[in-house]
């Protein structure tokens, strides 16, 4: 995860994020490996103990900017955030597995105490999930069926109070990610919860029924209407309100790539139970999946942790050496002191008189 989004993770202000980037290069620049939160937070205090060194080539590094970034990963860290960026990392090739007949399989990520307890950790990590998508998957063009479809629950906590630069972000990766042959879903209670400019970039809307009774209610039916390519035999705005379990307004795109007019659908049921599974149910698929245990153990392999502990104990050695005594005896102290005397004008006499004794003169 870089500074961008862990900036807005930890809800940095410009000044604390330029911080973060710095981090960031200089770990690069000294080959110091950033795997989870406690190397972040061994090299932020590094940062501070060489401030003014790296200053000259980084810029200002402050004291309280570092002091401000390592209180929010404290934050994090209580959040679950050591689990969150704990290795061994997630393959994204486990998300595109089948079975053995060829059939794609469905992956269930469970959080639900994510999603109460740290609604912009959970943000977070889809943000990454579809950004790491389009950095690695290949370009497949136009596919006849996607390798992978995702479908992000409460998709407004994406969105909320990220910043311009992140939403920038979001819109490319929605817009190119379909030539990589992924589909993306966003799933909210309201259109209006997805930021427009990503909005334009979706090319299937599934829209449920929306109720109005207040006077913002029947502004936001209007709204989420105009989202919709206009249907001549259908009122749009009236059938949002209408629609009864299992209908839904629907627009796809079609050959050209073209929005198609909405239309009022049925819904076919789940063909599965509708409810969570118990514990047992739970527990018994997990234990046949082909990815049980592949989490389940921690990595710590060596990184700017271990390396700059490693550094710092180095320095502290070197520092208990017994170094050359600088004391001198009483000899030396009378032998350095008539030394000196000598190039003095009484120096000069002293030596003349001594001179004068041993030659007779």
């Amino acid at each position: 995860m870089g500074p961008l989004l862990l900036s807005n993770l930890l809800e940095l202000n410009e000044v604390q994020g330029g911080i973060l980037y710095s981090a960031f290069a200089i770990a690069d620049d000294e080959g110091l490996l950033l795997l989870d939160l406690k190397d972040l937070r061994s090299m932020l205090s590094w940062m501070g103990k060489n401030a003014k060194t790296l200053s000259m080539e980084y810029g200002n590094i402050s004291s309280s900017s570092l002091g401000a970034i390592q209180r929010r990963l404290l934050v994090l860290e209580e959040q679950g955030g050591e689990n969150l960026f704990a290795e061994p990392a997630l393959k994204l090739d486990d998300l595109m597995i089948t079975d053995f007949s060829g059939q794609g399989v469905i992956s269930i990520m469970d959080v639900t105490k994510l999603m109460n307890q740290s609604p912009k950790v959970y943000a977070s990590f889809l943000i990454w999930l579809l950004a790491e998508l389009y950095e690695q998957l290949p370009e497949v063009g136009g596919a006849e069926k996607p390798k992978l479809v995702l479908f992000f629950d409460e998709a407004h906590l994406i969105f909320d109070r990220a910043p311009r630069s992140l939403v920038d972000k979001i819109e490319q990766v929605v817009r190119l990610i379909r030539s990589k042959g992924v589909g993306v879903y966003f799933i909210s209670q309201s259109p209006l919860d997805i930021l427009e400019d990503i909005m334009g970039q979706l090319g299937t809307k599934i829209q449920h029924a929306l109720r109005a009774f207040t006077p913002k209610d029947k502004k936001n039916v209007k709204l989420v209407a105009d989202t919709f390519r206009e249907n001549p035999e259908l009122d749009t705005r009236s059938a949002i309100t209408e629609l009864k379990t299992g209908e839904a307004l629907v627009s796809v795109l079609d050959d050209n790539g073209a929005p198609t007019p909405v239309e009022r659908i049925l819904i076919c049921p789940p063909e599965s139970r509708i409810g969570p599974l118990n514990t047992t149910e739970r527990q018994d698929i997990m234990n046949r999946s082909p990815m049980k245990g592949r989490y389940d153990e921690d990595i710590d392999r060596e990184s700017a942790y271990e390396i700059l502990k490693e550094r710092a104990q180095e320095k502290a050695k070197a520092e208990k050496k017994p170094r050359a005594s600088n004391r001198q005896s009483y000899a030396e102290s009378i032998t350095k002191s008539i030394l000196r005397s000598v190039g003095s004008s009484l120096g000069r006499q002293i030596v003349r008189g001594i001179m004068k004794t041993l030659l007779g003169k």
